[in-house]
């Protein structure tokens, strides 16, 4: 099955998808983490010189390593691990920043998003400005959370990715729209 049971679920910040990877987890589901909260918490503890706000070029270089350690690790994962394996971003969402920032794309992170593939099937989140919040670790105002989605929209398209539009519902809603799209009813 390989990587045709790896989904991401996309968007701009502050649009519910760590909320809604959270509940599929709750439900049984398998996920693997957001490079970029991950990554901004490490730097921060440190005075680290990756934050988006210091070094974006080099935020999205540690942002591509995390996300290929995360696809290879699910890749590698054996055992009692079946269905669908949902991952908070993807290689994709590296290029989108980039783009996003102004900053040229490397040709080593197109080559990364062409090879390391996931489900043709990606789920993307819009922007919703009743649930935007900003916090320590996400500073973007609601105007670049929007054109953060535009942005992953664009990139995940030209990549050739089908994208399936959350609905602006509750948590619980989104957990059913994704567990009917990819053939796994959420499990109690």
């Amino acid at each position: 099955m390989g990587s045709e049971r790896f989904f991401v679920i996309t968007g701009g910040p502050g649009s519910g998808k760590t909320t809604l990877i959270e509940a599929l987890g709750a439900k049984g589901h398998s996920a693997m983490p957001e490079a970029g909260r991950g990554i901004i918490r490490a730097q921060q503890a440190i005075d680290g010189p990756a934050l988006p706000w210091r070094s974006p070029a080099l935020f999205a270089e540690l942002m591509l390593s995390w996300e290929m350690r995360s696809h290879a690790a699910a890749r590698d994962m054996e055992g009692p691990l079946e269905g669908p394996l949902f991952f908070d971003r993807g290689i994709p969402d590296t290029i989108g920043y980039l783009r996003l920032t102004g900053l040229a794309v490397p040709d080593h992170m197109m080559s990364a998003a062409r090879t390391m593939r996931y489900n043709r099937r990606v789920f993307i989140a819009p922007f919703w400005p009743e649930i935007f919040e900003q916090d320590a670790e996400r500073r973007q105002t609601a105007a670049e959370a929007e054109r953060t989605f535009d942005a992953m929209r664009t990139v995940y398209e030209e990549l050739g990715y089908e994208l399936l539009h959350l609905p602006l519902a509750p948590v619980d809603e989104r957990v059913r729209f994704v567990a009917e799209a990819v053939g796994q009813p959420p499990q109690t």
